[in-house]
């Protein structure tokens, strides 16, 4: 997108997640290319489980060295489409005016809960807790009327085929298929991942099974504990979980599922679409970035979830990268981490802009791990267990960075 003298460039990939070094190549291309400011470029990843887990993996045999080949030749493929599609867009660009409006989708749920034979903490569907609804869409289109592109934003995590042994873009790729079918393949659309740390899709039964078969083989197997087990079963061509039947019913059911979520989802996007009255052909474009730096910490046991860990202080700060783009009355905030779900609600809150969007996995991955609320501390789940920060400086660090950065903007 352009004004006349300033320029931003949106992109997305139905990816588990994109490394700082790979987002970092390519928005130095970009600006250098396209002359955009690096602080005007969103490179978001929709966290989809089954292309970071199902994606090229290590060759067993290979040579030293040559282990990686899969993974490295994917990575430049990655590197490569990002920058070619910043490069076509920017030579498609034609007149246009943009919109937003929001909906409201009912298929996440938070995942923080107390399991109800254990009484300890679990991943399981808690009705009762926060989780954001708002479906959120910026419609781009031709002076004429016609779509060109749309740009999609939802706090939910793309699981539901996890550990299934397919590589898959989930619900969030079905989604954008389903919009740009629904348009004759002119248009384009992007999925992006609201703050979805501790929010997953209402809906996981079918595949659950399918994944506790798998994680439960490689635990009898190798007699390890169940966040090992789940480690195992995910980076592996592990062959006791390879080895696993999956269960015909399970799998069609979970790729159904997927489907209509897909489906929903871009139904959802449409008809708020059909809604947007006010649309602009002459918006301000403006962004900043900045970084988050807390102390960190380092764990010192193992346990997925359940019971409080054990850490030590770690050498390393915990680095977060926070930025806003503004595009006209509408704030995108960014974020290179996956936050809990009221931290994205609290930065809309907290923002002069009404039309405010939080963007997750955006340029990069930090070292942080989940980002949870500070009261999410109490709580043994994964998240929790697993984050590098401590409490008491993420969440407002976050919260107020991007919150100030869009107050300084005009």
């Amino acid at each position: 997108m352009e004004n006349g003298h300033d320029r931003a460039v949106l992109l997305n990939a139905d990816v588990g997640a994109i490394s700082t070094a790979i987002t970092d190549r390519v928005s130095a291309e970009i600006s250098r290319e396209l002359n955009v400011p690096p602080a005007n470029i969103l490179i978001s990843a929709s966290h989809d489980h089954s292309a970071i887990f199902g994606g090229p993996r290590p060759q067993a045999g290979a040579a030293p060295g040559q282990e990686n080949t899969p993974a490295k030749a994917f990575e430049e493929k990655l590197v490569s489409g990002l920058e070619q599609a910043a490069k076509q867009a920017h030579d498609q660009m034609q007149p246009a005016s943009i919109g937003y409006g929001t909906g409201n989708l009912y298929l996440n749920v938070n995942r923080d809960a107390i399991n109800e034979q254990t009484r300890l903490w679990a991943q399981e569907p808690n009705l009762e807790y926060p989780s954001d609804k708002t479906l959120a869409v910026i419609k781009i289109e031709s002076l004429s009327g016609h779509l060109i592109a749309v740009y999609v934003n939802y706090a939910m995590h793309a699981n539901s085929l996890f550990l299934n042994g397919m590589v898959s873009g989930d619900f969030p790729g079905e989604a954008e298929r389903y919009i740009e079918h629904a348009y004759n393949n002119k248009a384009v659309a992007l999925w992006t991942s609201g703050a979805a740390g501790d929010q997953n899709p209402l809906y996981l039964r079918a595949n659950s099974k399918i994944a506790d078969a798998r994680i439960h083989a490689v635990m009898d197997a190798e007699h390890v504990d169940l966040g090992t087990a789940v480690m195992h079963a995910m980076f592996a061509g592990n062959p006791e979980a390879d080895k696993i039947t999956l269960d015909p019913v399970a799998l069609e059911q979970s790729l159904q599922l997927v489907k209509s979520m897909g489906q929903i989802t871009a139904e959802e996007a449409i008809r708020v679409m059909d809604h947007i009255r006010a649309m602009n052909t002459e918006v301000k474009i403006e962004g900043a970035q900045q970084e988050v730096t807390c102390p960190g910490r380092r764990r010192l046991d193992t346990g997925r979830e359940g019971t409080p860990g054990k850490y030590e202080d770690s050498p390393e700060p915990v680095r977060i990268k926070i930025g806003a783009l503004r595009i006209g009355d509408i704030a995108l905030g960014g974020a290179n981490a996956e936050l809990y779900n009221m931290i994205g609600q609290h930065v809309k809150a907290g923002s002069k802009f009404h039309n405010t969007v939080m963007v997750t996995l955006t340029n990069g991955m930090a070292n942080s791990g989940y980002v949870p609320t500070d009261d999410a501390f109490a709580r043994y789940t994964f998240q929790v267990l697993g984050t590098a920060l401590k409490p008491g400086c993420a969440e407002m660090g976050i919260v107020s960075g991007i919150d100030n950065m869009i107050e300084k903007m005009e």
